[in-house]
């Protein structure tokens, strides 16, 4: 009995590490990789890179997922990994594929939902969007429940102790949106980039262009062991990984500038669009349109 037990609680954990691909990537953190792929029904957009810091008294979990039954298999997953209490679920900006897994840690004991000091605001704003989009976008129809709000919110950084091991939180300006937030692990040196950093994966631009190149210039003055983007394949070459991103960007706000400086409108920019960096960047032709789009209403008031 005790052997076919074994076998099943071996089996049961093989089908939920293979099914979020579990990987520990230093040393008590461990990481999901997510399809490098637009929302879509097939993938219910299960498509960030989320999961969690193991400390000797507590686990936090970084981005949730992008629905609530992914939140769960993650939960189940750090539940075969070790028995410590989960504390934190740590949101690191709004976009549906990061905190849509939010309600599988809500009925934990004392559990405290963190993100930077605008994401409440940020969930209020888009949440209903979101949710009525759902079940076309994703095949999955979320609810008003599946907002789950930060508890403590931070404001400029915020120290973690998980036991034996501490994690810096900061908010940033902003970037990518206006509620990107880090999580530096001070015992391996990783730094939890989340959509601050994108690879392979087009970046998409939904905050400030001119505010993430600034971010962007001061992390490359760190050194980090380790980096976990949002999207795209664990970093171990730091600052290297960043420059692709950084070039695009770069580029992207150049280009713009010379077009307004021209008097070309915005129009005639979406319909001669440069595909140069189209074969550097998988889903160029889903999101280059709507960074332009974004990065010239913003370059275009510019002094």
């Amino acid at each position: 009995m005790r052997i076919i037990s074994l076998f099943i609680l071996l089996f049961s954990f093989q089908s939920v590490m293979a099914a979020l691909s579990i990987k520990q990537v230093a040393k008590g953190i461990y990481v999901h990789q997510g399809v490098v792929e637009v929302p879509n029904a097939h993938n219910h957009d299960e498509i960030a890179n989320i999961g969690f810091i193991v400390g000797k008294q507590c686990v936090a979990v970084i981005d949730s997922g992008g629905n609530p039954k992914q939140g769960a298999m993650l939960r189940q997953a750090i539940k075969k990994i070790t028995q410590i209490k989960i504390c934190y679920v740590i949101n690191t900006h709004v976009h549906p594929d990061h905190i849509f897994g939010n309600r599988a840690f809500e009925n934990i004991p004392n559990i405290q939902f963190i993100g930077h000091k605008k994401l409440a605001r940020a969930m209020a704003v888009r949440g209903s969007f979101y949710i009525a989009r759902s079940k076309k976008q994703i095949g999955i129809q979320l609810s008003k429940q599946d907002i789950i709000p930060p508890t403590t919110e931070v404001k400029n950084t915020l120290r973690l102790d998980l036991g034996g091991r501490t994690l810096v939180l900061t908010a940033h300006p902003t970037a990518h949106t206006d509620n990107d937030l880090t999580v530096f692990d001070e015992a391996t040196e990783t730094m939890w980039l989340s959509d601050l950093l994108f690879i392979s994966h087009l970046p998409v631009l939904d905050g400030s262009i001119k505010g993430w190149l600034a971010e962007i210039e001061q992390l490359e003055k760190r050194q980090f062991d380790v980096v976990i983007p949002g999207h795209g394949a664990i970093d171990r070459n730091w600052p290297e990984g960043m420059q692709a991103q950084k070039q695009y960007l770069q580029q992207l706000a150049e280009k713009l500038r010379l077009k307004i400086k021209q008097g070309i409108y915005l129009e005639t920019v979406l319909k001669e669009i440069d595909r140069s960096a189209a074969q550097d960047w998988l889903l160029f032709n889903d999101f280059h349109k709507k960074n332009l789009s974004s990065a010239y209403a913003e370059l275009e008031w510019e002094d």
